[in-house]
């Protein structure tokens, strides 16, 4: 299978989303980015993850990111809700995907949770679910690392490193960080779908996030209806994916490899 990306433009509606996908056919891993992410801050993981497991996989960006339309501010505090009840199942149907992969990264975790928490999939069948520093409720420590981006966006140089890879940069920036910094935002939790997600589930967790901590992974291992399988990557933060690309895209293949084969 090429691992060659195909950058495509999605058609929602009159909003336009920017996409890509890697392999033929219908995508069978689906990546949903992180608070700050698109399609291009993947960087290669999606060409090394469709080379390793041989499944088409696909990406977007959500409105606000990347090259997607912009959105007005605030988001609301929904925000995640809202992309996962109505946006991700009219991008499945769209996109023919019958059953899938969804690989979430933080926020986007937090999306793929909800989705398959919520039955949500319509004709599209939740195989698994790869979470990768996932949110299930707001951590200190998530809120102290969300404060201190907001002043290296201020008066550091976060901005203009943003603003390679979103075309609306403060759209992108602020919608996640005013969000998340809101006091309303507090008491934001979403472990009342985790009973409800039938499919199984990978959780991966860097040892050194700056963003949470192992009590999000505790958390899902009450809350989910069968034990997931957990891997813990020594010295990681946020992004083990990226900076441990050989372990994660190992310990995802492996995952994939029996959650698609089962009823094949």
């Amino acid at each position: 299978m090429s691992s060659e990306a195909e950058f495509f433009t999605l058609d929602l509606g009159g909003i336009a989303l920017e996409a890509a996908r890697w392999g033929r056919g219908a995508p069978e891993i689906v990546l949903l980015h992180e608070g700050l992410g698109s399609v291009g801050l993947w960087r290669d993981f999606p060409a090394r993850l469709a080379a390793a497991t041989g499944r088409g996989v696909f990406a977007y960006s959500r409105a606000g990111y990347g090259h997607s339309a912009s959105i007005p501010l605030p988001r609301p505090l929904s925000y995640m809700h809202d992309e996962a009840r109505e946006t991700l199942p009219r991008i499945l149907a769209q996109e023919a995907a019958r059953r899938v992969i969804l690989l979430g990264h933080s926020d986007g975790a937090s999306i793929a949770a909800i989705h398959a928490g919520a039955a949500a999939g319509g004709t599209t069948a939740i195989a698994g679910l790869v979470l990768i520093a996932p949110h299930f409720f707001v951590e200190d420590i998530s809120l102290a690392s969300i404060a201190a981006a907001r002043e290296a966006y201020r008066a550091g140089d976060l901005r203009r490193r943003l603003a390679r890879h979103h075309r609306d940069v403060d759209a992108a920036f602020r919608g996640w960080n005013e969000a998340w910094l809101d006091p309303g935002f507090r008491d934001w939790r979403i472990d009342d779908v985790l009973p409800a997600i039938a499919a199984p589930v990978l959780l991966i967790q860097g040892e050194a996030d700056e963003y949470g901590t192992m009590a999000q992974i505790r958390l899902a291992e009450a809350k989910l209806p069968r034990p997931p399988r957990v891997v813990i990557v020594p010295a990681a933060g946020h992004s083990p994916h990226l900076s441990h690309p050989e372990r994660v895209i190992a310990a995802i293949g492996a995952f994939v490899a029996a959650a698609l084969t089962s009823d094949e």
